[in-house]
């Protein structure tokens, strides 16, 4: 059985517990506190040095960290990964995008608010971290204007990619009142048959 080490409240490991969901796999949830320290043990530092989540393990003891590689290996050769050789390109393009001019904003403003209590040292850097957010979302509010996913029409993974941290935005200060694409784009995922909220 897999074995996936995740926080449920992380958008990242979130991914990959949505994905399992929807492929109806079977797995095993390790659930590790980042705060108390737990990706700092030895045990879980000879699975991942890097000490982040979320974390893979297979049946045969192999590991694979980085939310979007993992649920690219679990998707392999399924309905969520384009077979077209040039939509399989998109959609890592829209997972680049996530981790490069997304996440930075909205997952960082959530965190600071939602994991750290928005403290006073940090205010300044949670409002700054709203502009970039919305800038984002400006991007996926124009290509979900004219269409129902993000590649090809169809649920992939770029989807799953940035559904996870845009549906709890506003726990990060970024509204999404003003992006009708965007909320209309997180009700078709919502209402997948095999769709698994994030914990709260």
């Amino acid at each position: 059985m897999l074995r996936i080490y995740g926080d449920r409240f992380s958008g990242n490991c979130y991914k990959v517990e949505l994905v399992s969901h929807i492929l109806g796999l079977d797995f095993e949830w390790i659930n590790i506190d980042i705060l108390a320290g737990d990706t700092q043990s030895s045990e879980f530092l000879k699975m991942n040095p890097n000490a982040k989540i979320p974390l893979l393990v297979l049946p045969d003891g192999r590991c694979l960290s980085e939310s979007n590689a993992i649920i690219n290996f679990l998707a392999d050769a399924t309905l969520l990964s384009p077979s077209d050789k040039y939509e399989q390109a998109l959609m890592q393009q829209w997972q680049f995008f996530e981790q490069y001019s997304h996440e930075p904003f909205i997952a960082v403003a959530r965190f600071i608010n939602k994991y750290l209590g928005l403290p006073e040292s940090r205010q300044q850097e949670y409002l700054d971290l709203q502009v970039g957010g919305h800038k984002a979302l400006a991007v996926m509010e124009l290509h979900l204007h004219h269409n129902q996913y993000l590649v090809g029409n169809q649920l992939s993974c770029a989807d799953i990619s940035l559904y996870a941290y845009t549906h709890v935005a506003h726990e990060g200060g970024v509204e999404l009142t003003d992006y009708p694409g965007i909320c209309a784009w997180m009700r078709r995922i919502e209402g997948l048959a095999s769709y698994r909220a994030m914990a709260t």
